[in-house]
């Protein structure tokens, strides 16, 4: 391959993509509701009609998944929501005619809205790493290259080695992947470190609860991580790359293996790249779903064919990682940064963000929120402009209470902390972290202490189990917090869990233990009042853990008309039809809420 061939490509695709195309998300999401067979029905609509100027093509992400499977007509970028295989023939006479098919056009303040990019969910974001997601078939490699795919491998190639790292520091990207370590200066000390033979590694292992952001990038553009993982192993001098993906991520690993075949068949991998003397080859290694193998040294052991278990640092993998040597591992969403930075400049990547938080962040959203899905915004967005902005506010008109960010490593940002802006600093400060981006959305009706307990159950179930404090310790918390929720806390249970958390944090091996009470601990500063209802007053304020729930029936309200009682799985509540007041025999009460759903007077709470 060389530059001419390249420019070729992209000048031939920039025309083909830009002629009518039906492009239809074809991400897991979407195609868990039948996109692929939608994409199947549009094919044989036409064919039918005989449109020749007319294509069909499967796309990544969209971003907004509540309102999946999605459709956009290229180039109108005509926007179509909840679309079902049987709307296939509508879309396609749509396309032919020229006519917009209302009905699956999404409506705001009771109006429609047609376009992409005039929907509220796109409007403050600003999209960088998933600049192509929705915008190119991940198959075809030829429609990335029209998308200037490709040409920052070919400037780096023609830049000192030095330079290039200078581009990475300069920019100021930091890790996206957890703990936001400064991109750059891992590149230096991966260069710097003496060794003949060194390594590029992707972390793909995706885990946080409720998290796919790096699924969705794979899924939708696989090749930028492709490109961004040459321009690294040029940078720090290797040859040989490996991406670590879950094997849970079926489309993901498929797309990934036809873009390394499609890069290596054009040159773009392998030997003599650009005609230069740096080749490159990328393999895959799959995952077998451990959370524990997100860390780096557990994953590193993994590739090696070892049980997945984290290393004592130091020596750090920059000086001593895969097979021994020299490794610099980066998270897919930090990759797909990279070549954007490369063409563009550290400069034009410094105007984006913060000082020390620069460029943007994608973040899954998801839980009590109504418009769930991927979002990248500019670094220092506030919550409260993701959640009621972007993401729509929450259902039913309930009010937020707090949204828990980093995933079971991270900590709940309250009510009162909506308007801190999104950064490595400010979150730090809150006793939060930005993770690898998850999201996690709750309403009033959520109990705190049950939220702290759901990630504990969790961390515990992930632990490799090589070091006591991580593999005890959590077990320890876990145990404590269990008798809360079951009504059997005891005075000191906060101090001892706050021990606890403390001795963890210090002592564990990696940052899987380190970081695991964090939920615990951010929960207790923020909503201790629940904890101390649980213990004392043997209460759960929000009615969730069912130990300390009682649902009653208030008399005043109570019509006698019998349908709680008819509902009933447990057969627990007495009464006579239109005499008799009815009840709720707490002994057989299971608090499964379903005679408060089927009151129509509303006088059952707990």
């Amino acid at each position: 391959m060389d530059i001419d061939k390249l420019n070729k490509i992209k000048v031939e695709y920039s025309r083909i993509i830009q002629e009518k195309r039906i492009m239809v998300c074809s991400g897991t999401g979407c195609t868990s509701s039948k996109s692929d067979v939608l994409i199947k029905n549009i094919q044989k609509k036409l064919e039918s009609t005989k449109s020749k100027n007319i294509s069909v093509q499967k796309t990544g992400c969209f971003g907004f998944c509540a309102k999946g499977p999605i459709v956009v007509i290229d180039p109108d970028e005509t926007f179509y929501e909840l679309v079902k295989p049987e709307d296939a023939s509508d879309i396609v006479d749509g396309v032919i005619t020229g006519k917009v098919v209302e009905r699956l056009l999404t409506k705001e303040k009771d109006k429609l809205i047609e376009k992409w990019h005039e929907l509220n969910f796109y409007n403050k974001q600003e999209r960088i790493a998933l600049k192509n997601c929705g915008k190119i078939n991940p198959e075809k490699i030829e429609e990335y290259i029209a998308l200037d795919g490709y040409q920052a491998l070919y400037k780096a190639l023609h830049t000192s080695r030095d330079e290039v790292i200078d581009i990475v520091l300069n920019s100021g990207i930091r890790g996206r992947g957890g703990a936001g370590f400064p991109t750059g200066k891992k590149w230096k000390f991966a260069k710097e470190a003496q060794g003949n033979i060194k390594y590029v590694c992707c972390n793909a292992d995706e885990g946080d609860p409720g998290a796919f952001m790096d699924r969705s990038i794979l899924e939708g553009d696989p090749h930028s991580v492709l490109e961004a993982m040459a321009i690294a192993g040029y940078a720090i001098g290797a040859t040989q790359g490996y991406i670590y993906v879950r094997a849970e991520y079926p489309i993901a690993v498929k797309r990934l293996n036809v873009a390394i075949e499609q890069a290596t068949k054009l040159g773009l991998l392998g030997k003599n790249i650009f005609g230069k003397k740096f080749s490159f080859n990328i393999e895959l290694r799959l995952g077998a779903g451990a959370f524990v193998c997100g860390e780096e040294t557990a994953l590193m052991n993994s590739i090696e064919g070892k049980r997945g278990e984290p290393r004592p640092r130091p020596p750090f993998p920059a000086i001593k990682g895969l097979f021994g040597k020299p490794t610099l591992l980066n998270n897919v969403e930090t990759y797909a940064n990279i070549p954007n930075i490369i063409l563009k400049g550290s400069s034009w990547y410094n105007t984006i963000g913060t000082k020390n938080s620069t460029g943007t962040k994608v973040f899954a959203l998801g839980g009590n929120i109504n418009n769930v899905g991927l979002v990248e915004v500019p670094m220092g967005t506030t919550l409260r402009e993701i959640v009621y902005d972007i993401g729509g506010g929450i259902p039913e008109g309930k009010k937020f209470k707090a949204a828990q960010m980093g995933g079971p490593s991270g900590g709940c940002v309250p009510t009162k902390y909506l308007d801190t802006p999104i950064d490595y600093d400010s979150l730090s400060e809150i006793g939060a972290m930005m993770g690898s981006g998850g999201l996690i959305v709750m309403d009033d009706s959520k109990c705190m202490v049950d939220i702290a307990k759901f990630f504990l159950e969790f961390t515990v179930d992930e632990s490799c189990g090589k070091c006591t404090p991580c593999r005890i310790g959590t077990k320890r918390m876990l145990e404590i917090l269990t008798r809360i929720t079951e009504g059997k806390g005891k005075d000191g249970d906060i101090e001892k869990l706050e021990r606890l958390a403390s001795n963890i944090k210090g002592a564990s091996l990696c940052g899987l233990g380190q970081t695991a009470p964090n939920p615990v601990l951010s929960t207790l500063r923020y909503f201790r009042e629940e904890y101390e209802a649980h213990i004392y007053d043997k209460k759960c304020p929000s009615g969730v853990c069912k130990a300390l729930t009682q649902v009653l029936i208030n008399p005043e309200k109570c019509k006698k008309c019998g349908i709680c009682a008819k509902n009933c799985p447990t057969n627990a509540i007495d009464g006579e039809l239109g005499k008799v007041t009815y009840k709720i025999n707490q002994d057989k009460c299971i608090k499964c809420g379903v005679c408060i759903t089927k009151c129509p007077f509303k006088a059952i709470s707990k």
